[in-house]
């Protein structure tokens, strides 16, 4: 059918002509609820009711409403990344931090926390947190990057909070609740602002108080003046730096390589901007943001407008704008990629070329009867390589490609490098097992190859099957090529759309209706009753601290944040229609002190056990692995365990505070 090219013959003989590919069904956050609805519909558990309810929404929830506000203004803060500007201002808050550690730390911290109160945690995660890997790996004394990752990530979600258009969570709480953005805000800023002041102590004297994580002084690599003069290349545009991401992902696993540290130091001292794009977003998020506000705060119950009316018009404006800007400058950004194209051809055609050089030297009359008059000494193991003569020598050096050695006489195999230097490495000379490249890499880097920077494995290795390069025309090629080509002439809407969070939609919209479910076949009502229960026994300082611990809980269990705003929104309503049926009305501090708690856990609890808390978890994770910096499952609970605990208590402790001096003990009563 012509969709994708023919496998090649050596794949087909491999394969025994067999007519199937195995596929790998992912089961992740986005086909898991929507496979759960399928299968309740198919045995008609749940019906038309339910998935209506939770697509167009009930009970003041609009879910369509939420998707379109959140989308279109993830559009505008991801394109103002895309212009470069986050990194800019963090280039200029590492400028004026200086090489003071625990200074730059502050910086950091600060310039994070407002920056994510504004524009969301997901712009600050996409381009905070590559900013961050690449200071840490250029300078001399950092020697794993942990205080300074796990510090943003927890920082961000905490700044997220504030704003109810900074997360989605916010967004499905305001709206079941029926509470204005100002309002919102009011509540929320005081607890938040607190927590993000006595956290910043305790992650630098407390959980991170290493001079390995944050020294003293910080040593960063030196770059050469005629590269900072240099004009910095446009990252959205494929294959604008040429071989340099080339080698800097085939160096990466010598973590001590110098040429990667120079690249690195390149990406953070020498930033791109687009000044006229990057001027023209941070206008369009101001006054959308204020509009938004302003409508919010001025609209009456009764005539309330969905808030995507100010940030679909918004996310057009900027996307004609990106689309527009592309367009101008297409014949120059066409030109930068032709450019990096042929540089990256050229060398690998180069490289191909010493290969086979050196192959053909190798094989050689005079090189095979060196290789024959060489033995291994059985006393001692020692190894004595072949003598390379100093042309085929210099060749090996420059196309950095391992030759294997001869086998021992003994009859042991040695995959270890002739080209290793024997002066620096001596162990080589004296050790009789095998040793293969990559180990080769990790004794040739100055520094230990740690979680800083661990190669993904998964992309060292190869795809089982082939497929015929020069072959006719399909549609993946067609496809292929049409999206080089709208990279090349519109880099920056192919980047912002790439990284939008489409994956979502079809999440939030199952998990709204898997809620649903809930709703409708007793199972929330039966929460309520229990929640009920705590909240008569413990009161309102039992109501904040359970469903603090509830909701933070449930992130790592529920369906993310997201998931379990849905849930935990549908049990309050229906706790609101318990007390109102038994006659004991819920007091007005107690109602609030339970929502605004919520929010403080559902926001906090992204950075808790798992990374599946929260979609901008998922993302980090997967930002850090292409980083080369891999962050395992133990590592993230146990460092996030106490940063999210102490978090909790102080959020919630300031809460209760505001509750009882702002609120009443009044029935709660709708406005």
């Amino acid at each position: 059918m012509r969709i994708t090219p023919r496998r090649s013959s050596r794949s087909r003989h491999r394969d025994k002509q067999r007519l199937f590919v195995k596929l790998h069904f992912p089961l992740n956050f986005l086909t898991a609820p929507l496979i759960a609805d399928l299968f309740l519909l198919a045995i008609l558990a749940i019906g038309r009711e339910e998935v209506h309810d939770g697509t167009i929404g009930a009970n003041n929830i609009k879910p369509y409403d939420i998707m379109i506000f959140f989308l279109t203004l993830a559009y505008i803060a991801i394109s103002v990344d895309a212009s470069g500007l986050i990194r800019y201002l963090a280039f200029k808050v590492l400028q004026k931090g200086g090489k003071v550690g625990h200074r730059l730390f502050f910086y950091l911290y600060a310039f994070f926390f407002g920056l994510g109160t504004f524009i969301g945690n997901d712009p600050i995660i996409l381009s905070g947190t590559a900013f961050l890997a690449y200071m840490t790996r250029a300078s001399k004394n950092i020697v794993h990057p942990r205080a300074w990752i796990h510090s943003q990530f927890a920082i961000a979600n905490i700044a997220s909070a504030i704003l109810v258009s900074s997360n989605p969570t916010n967004l499905v709480l305001a709206g079941a609740f029926e509470i204005k953005f100002i309002v919102y805000t009011a509540n929320m800023i005081v607890p938040v602002v607190v927590t993000a002041i006595v956290i910043f102590p305790f992650l630098l004297y407390i959980i991170f108080a290493d001079e390995s994580l944050i020294p003293l002084s910080i040593e960063m690599h030196k770059l050469d003046q005629a590269v900072m003069e240099k004009t910095p290349v446009n990252p959205n545009i494929p294959n604008a730096r040429g071989t340099a991401e080339e080698e800097e992902q085939e160096q990466e696993g010598a973590a001590g390589s110098e040429q990667v540290k120079s690249l690195s130091l390149e990406e953070i001292m020498n930033p791109f901007l687009d000044k006229k794009g990057a001027t023209f977003g941070a206008l369009i998020m101001a006054a959308t943001l204020i509009a938004v506000l302003a409508l919010n705060a001025s609209s009456q119950n009764d005539e309330e407008h969905p808030v995507f009316w100010v940030t679909l018009p918004a996310a057009v404006i900027m996307f004609c704008w990106d689309v527009g800007f592309g367009w101008i400058h297409r014949e120059e950004t066409r030109d930068i990629a032709a450019r990096g194209r042929k540089e990256i051809e050229d060398a690998r055609a180069e490289k191909e070329s010493r290969k086979r050089e050196l192959d053909s030297a190798k094989s050689s009359p005079e090189m095979m009867g060196r290789d024959q008059s060489e033995q291994c000494d059985d006393s001692d193991m020692r190894y004595r390589g072949p003598q390379i003569d100093e042309s085929v020598s210099r060749k090996a050096t420059d196309s950095s490609v391992g030759s294997t050695l001869p086998h021992c006489e003994i009859g042991t195999p040695s995959s270890a490098s002739a080209l290793v230097d024997k002066e620096k490495f001596p162990e080589l000379q004296t050790s009789g097992l095998a040793m293969d490249s990559k180990q080769i890499a990790v004794m040739s880097s100055p520094e230990e190859l740690d979680t800083k920077q661990i190669t993904d494995t998964a992309d060292e290795k190869q795809h089982e099957i082939s497929f015929e390069e020069n072959g006719p025309p399909t549609l993946l090629s067609l496809s292929a090529d049409l999206y080089r080509w709208l990279q090349e002439t519109f880099p920056t809407v192919t980047v912002v759309v790439s990284h939008m969070p489409f994956p979502l939609l079809p999440f939030a919209f199952a998990m709204f209706v898997l809620v649903q479910a809930l709703v409708t076949k007793g199972w929330v009502p039966v929460f309520a009753y229990g929640w009920n229960h705590w909240v008569n026994k413990t009161g309102t300082v039992g109501a904040i601290g359970g469903m603090a611990f509830l909701s933070v809980i449930l992130c790592n269990f529920a369906g993310t944040n997201i998931g379990t705003t849905i849930l935990l929104s549908r049990v309050i309503q229906a706790w609101k229609l318990i007390a109102d049926e038994s006659g004991v009305p819920i007091s007005d501090r107690t109602w609030w002190a339970t929502i605004y708690s919520m929010a403080l856990g559902v926001n906090y609890g992204a950075f808790s056990t798992a990374f599946s808390a929260s979609l901008a978890g998922m993302l980090w994770r997967d930002i850090l692995m292409r980083k080369h910096i891999r962050v395992g499952s133990l590592e993230f609970a146990r460092v996030n365990l106490p940063i999210i605990a102490l978090s909790m208590v102080v959020g919630c402790v300031v809460l209760i505070g505001e509750v009882y001096i702002m609120r009443t003990d009044k029935p709660y009563k709708p406005v």
